[in-house]
Formats: structure tokens, sequence, C-alpha cells
């Protein structure tokens, strides 16, 4: 049993941690190029990368695996199952042709929800309460085949697209485990997908990072925690970008009324507790900033040396600040 394993991030190293653990034989891992990451630019290699050659498994980098010389070399290999989780890629036709156990994909969401590139992201954005992993036959549309298997999760408040990243990555790896003995002895019913309950989760894009003050206040907090720790939610103060890491949940904040609300975005003071903001609906304490040219600092730091007046306006691009 010859098995290809495709990923890229830390998501996917403990799938091909559990593949390794159980027994399986890992000929070849696949996955993107060395990268130049932080300030200094210096050339990085993908984690998967770096667990596999922990392994001594024969690492392919190719640019493009839709190239001719990438799947012929993959052809050579003679794969009986390729296993995909978080690859990054595409797989054309002629690769999902090759193994005649398939190629299957630990995807992160229950799908036909939040197909797509960032399905963690965009279900902590929207507010779900579950989320989930789903391994499903790859087909040549984006994340539209058919179902083997999945688990559901819970999405806590105290959750963050950092905190469930992690959390099912160990599902994921996990369930793998339960579903490769099935599949290879035939023992799967595969489940279509219900194409009328799909829902796309492109990648995060700039303008997705801003916030929207005129947004209800538990939005907000979904998109700041949405965006925690990569790429960051951010608003706009005194013309320079503000990050912001971490608010209050503000479905369990005392309501206030006022005799005229303030416009959306106006700081309504600020104590080592955070900074209180107006919303379109309700108020939101921040409590974790990064200021342009900072660190990243609790807000209790941060009012130690700089002081956000009652009145200023946290504003969007192209707004006036005070």
């Amino acid at each position: 049993m010859n098995i290809i394993f495709m990923g890229t991030p830390d998501f996917a190293v403990p799938s091909l941690q559990a593949l390794l653990e159980e027994g399986y034989n890992v000929t070849t891992v696949v996955t993107q190029p060395d990268r130049p990451k932080g300030r200094k630019r210096v050339l990085t290699p993908p984690p998967v990368k770096v667990e596999a050659e922990k392994h001594g498994i024969p690492v392919l980098q190719p640019e493009k695996l839709r190239q001719a010389d990438s799947v012929e070399i993959l052809r050579q290999l003679k794969p009986d199952l390729i296993v995909t989780a978080a690859y990054g890629q595409i797989l054309p036709k002629a690769v999902l042709d090759l193994p005649k156990h398939g190629c299957i994909n630990i995807h992160a969401s229950l799908l036909p929800k939040y197909r797509g590139g960032a399905p963690i992201h965009h279900a902590v954005l929207r507010g779900e309460a579950t989320t989930g992993v789903t391994i499903m036959y790859m087909a040549v549309g984006l994340d539209t085949g058919d179902m083997i298997s999945r688990v559901e999760l819970p999405i806590e408040d105290t959750d963050t697209t950092g905190t469930l990243f992690q959390k099912l990555s160990i599902a994921g790896s996990e369930l793998l485990k339960r579903t490769l003995p099935d599949l290879l002895a035939g023992r799967i019913q595969a489940v279509a997908q219900n194409e009328a309950d799909a829902i796309y989760s492109p990648n995060i894009r700039r303008e997705d990072e801003l916030i929207d003050w005129s947004r209800s206040a538990v939005e907000i907090w979904n998109q700041v925690r949405g965006l925690n720790p990569f790429p960051g939610a951010y608003t706009l103060w005194n013309g320079e970008v503000m990050k912001v890491w971490e608010s209050a949940n503000p479905k369990e904040a005392t309501s206030r009324s006022f005799a005229e609300a303030p416009a959306p975005g106006t700081v309504l003071g600020s104590s080592e507790h955070g900074i209180e903001v107006m919303t379109g609906e309700g108020t939101l304490w921040l409590t974790h900033i990064q200021p342009a040219g900072k660190k990243a600092m609790p807000v209790s730091e941060f009012i130690r040396g700089v002081q956000i007046a009652a009145g200023t306006t946290f504003g969007s691009v192209g707004e006036d600040q005070p």
C-alpha cells in the first residue's frame, strides 16, 4: 500500500503523524515550496516538509502540480491512495485518477458549508455554534466530492480561528485513523453533498479585515476572534492602522441606554478593562490592540502611556480622524 500525503501548514502535520503512527506506508510527501517569511524574509520550509524529513520521507515541492512533469513523477510513484490536508493547490484530474483508492481530503468544515480556502475563519466570522472536519473524496470541483466521514466540534465563545485551527487539526487526524480501515476495505458508503446548502469560504481579503463600526457588537466581536491570530482585524486611529486582537464578549456585557446614541466608532471611554466603543448595535470593549509601529499589548498596558479620549472616533478607510 503506497500512500502519498499532500499538505503544507501546521494543520496538516497531525494527519501525517497519524498515518505514520498507524503503520501506513507513506512513500512521498508533496508540499508547497519553501517561502520567505518574517521581516528578514528568511526562506522557510513548510511545517509538513519539516515533519516528513524527521522521518526520512522523500519530499516533492512543485510550484505547480498541474505541470506535466509533476504529474508524471506522481504517476511513476504508483500511489494506491493520496491523502491531502490543506495542501494549497487544486489537484488536476490527471492526479485524481492515479490511485485505485482515490484521493481523499481532510477538510476543516462540515461540508457542504464552507468550501474553499478559509473554512475556519469564515465559520467564526459568521458566528457559527458548531464546526468540524469532513473527509471527502476529491473531485474536479472545489471541495465538491462525496463525503466519507465527519466529526462535529462546538465553537466556544472563547475560541478564535487559532484555537479552532489546533482543535480541528487533531480532530482531523483522529477521524483519519478511524476512517481509513473501512475505506481501504471497501466498506465506505460515501454521501453526495447537497449543493443547495453549499457556502464558500474564500481566502481572507484585506477589506475583510477592516472593522465596520456600523455593524453590531456581536458581529465585530466575531470578526475580531475570526481573524485572530491571522491576519487580524483593524480600524483606523489618527489616520493610522490599529490592529484589534481581542475584545470582550458583548453577550456577557451589561446593556447601556443612551438618550442620544453616539455615532458608531465613537470611543465612550477607556480604563484598565479596555476601550469601550459604540457600534451599530451595543458597545464593544477592545481589550488587546496593536497601534501602528508598536507591539501587540493589552489595553491596560497601552493606556499607561497613551490616552484615547472619549469622543474620539475610530474610522474606516478614507474617513478623517479627530
